[in-house]
């Protein structure tokens, strides 16, 4: 077996990559590892809508309760809710059964400490060198020391009085889609947004185990743009399948992606005095659009490696409360400590709210450059030699000096998926389509050799 965390946890395909046995020793190891320090451990545990989750849960529990830990149950809610109960419910760790945008078949586990931050490297190491080498440094306990199962209750309305707490006014006369990709804000997403007083229009809200992502959520966002015209909606959101990330759809029907989202809560931030550090933290694949739209207001920008836990570490290095990704990840780092679709919706519903303005209006702030993005499915044994192939590196150095400073090339290997990402940034799209492809075509090449 390889390694097992990515960089999200440990992901696979569910009943075969990530089996009912793997999940069981993760929770003894991750167990022992996040609470040896606590005199009487509890974990929170929390799931999206996929079928296999209950499977896993089950073993986790058994996982946990077996080294001596209680577990706190949560059931289905968005990955951001279990990490806001995992530092306010006093417990020693939480994890989260979901594979977030990946399709049905797919299944994750992911901890967070007991202040809500997914783990570093270090103690996700030592629960891998446990698991891979079936070691078991502890004893199991007997009779009262076994833990026990407590169900939460009210989860959902301490995660929903939650981000209520943090909006100041309220949503009327506001008529929003949301698209709650069959997934974990099926249910707390539109109670949320009727709460506050919206008109909410709710789609891909009935999950039924399998439907989670199913040609909906924010990797297809089609039927929410249509249904933003059908309804007269003055906006669009999608979440993916575990709610961690949020796009959006204006009025007349256009996506808005994580970049012009940021783009504009920053310069709402900058105007109302209200930016901390006066900076915004963004990963590489970051539109050169949003670079000038914030450099023009003054705003500094921190660059990272694509992930959302590198945009963390860059803002808790820096001091600085926003950042986040071109999917949709955006963290408000002032409220919780990962990305957080709900709460990113009521932060731009509530800018459009204030300023009385479209949504087309306030996404004019941020002029967007071309950019194409390509995937290429790959062998997962080659995903990481493909990236450092000699005839590819000389590819993309090739395609870079082509574009020179008014563009760019990135090629990354996906961090959860076998995938090779490939993405073209300058101001002639058929170029750029053209120069992508030619990476694409050398890699599955390359791949296939």
């Amino acid at each position: 077996m390889g390694k097992l965390f990515g960089t999200d946890g440990v992901r696979g395909v569910a009943n075969k990559e990530l089996t009912a046995g793997l999940a069981f020793r993760l929770g003894q190891a991750g167990a022992y590892a996040l609470s040896r320090e606590h005199s009487h451990p509890r974990i929170i545990i929390g799931k999206d809508t996929r079928i296999s989750c209950d499977m896993l849960e089950a073993a986790l529990i058994a996982g946990i309760c077996s080294v001596g830990a209680d577990v706190l149950k949560v059931g289905v809610l968005p990955t951001p809710g279990i990490a806001y109960l995992t530092r306010t419910l006093e417990v020693s760790a939480g994890v989260v059964i979901s594979a977030s945008h990946n399709p049905v078949e797919d299944n994750g586990i992911k901890f967070f400490s007991e202040i809500g931050y997914k783990l570093p490297d270090t103690v996700e190491d030592e629960i891998e060198r446990i698991v891979l080498s079936e070691e078991k440094p502890w004893e199991l306990p007997v009779g009262a020391e076994i833990g026990r199962v407590i169900e939460v209750k009210d989860a959902e309305k301490l995660y929903v009085d939650f981000l209520k707490s943090t909006v100041n006014g309220r949503l009327e006369g506001l008529k929003v889609v949301l698209d709650c990709a069959n997934g974990a804000s099926s249910a707390v997403g539109p109670k949320l947004l009727q709460e506050l007083g919206a008109e909410v229009f709710p789609l891909f809200h009935e999950p039924d185990g399998v439907n989670i992502n199913a040609n909906c959520g924010s990797t297809h966002p089609e039927a929410l743009q249509r249904a933003v015209l059908k309804y007269g909606a003055h906006i669009g959101l999608a979440n993916d399948g575990d709610a961690d990330r949020l796009l959006a759809v204006d009025e007349h029907g256009r996506l808005i992606d994580g970049d012009c989202i940021m783009t504009i809560c920053a310069l709402d931030k900058k105007d109302k005095g209200i930016l901390l550090n006066n900076a915004v933290v963004v990963t590489v694949m970051s539109n050169l659009g949003l670079h000038q739209a914030l450099k023009k207001a003054g705003i500094k920008v921190y660059e990272t490696q694509v992930g959302d836990r590198y945009v963390v570490e860059e803002l808790l290095r820096t001091g600085t409360k926003l950042g986040g990704e071109q999917s949709g990840h955006i963290i408000f780092l002032e409220y919780n400590t990962t990305g957080d679709g709900l709460l990113t919706a009521l932060q731009l519903l509530s800018i459009v709210q204030e300023k009385k303005q479209p949504l087309s209006a306030l996404t004019a702030q941020m002029k967007r450059f071309p950019q194409v993005l390509l995937n290429t499915r790959v062998k997962g044994e080659n995903k990481e030699a493909l990236m450092s192939d000699r005839g590819i590196l000389a590819k993309i150095d090739e395609i870079a000096h082509t574009l020179g400073e008014q563009g760019r090339i990135f090629v990354r290997a996906s961090g959860t998926e076998p995938l090779i990402r490939v993405m073209a940034e300058g101001m002639d799209e058929a170029q750029l389509k053209k120069l992508a492809q030619e990476v694409v075509d050398l890699v599955r090449q390359r791949d296939e050799a």
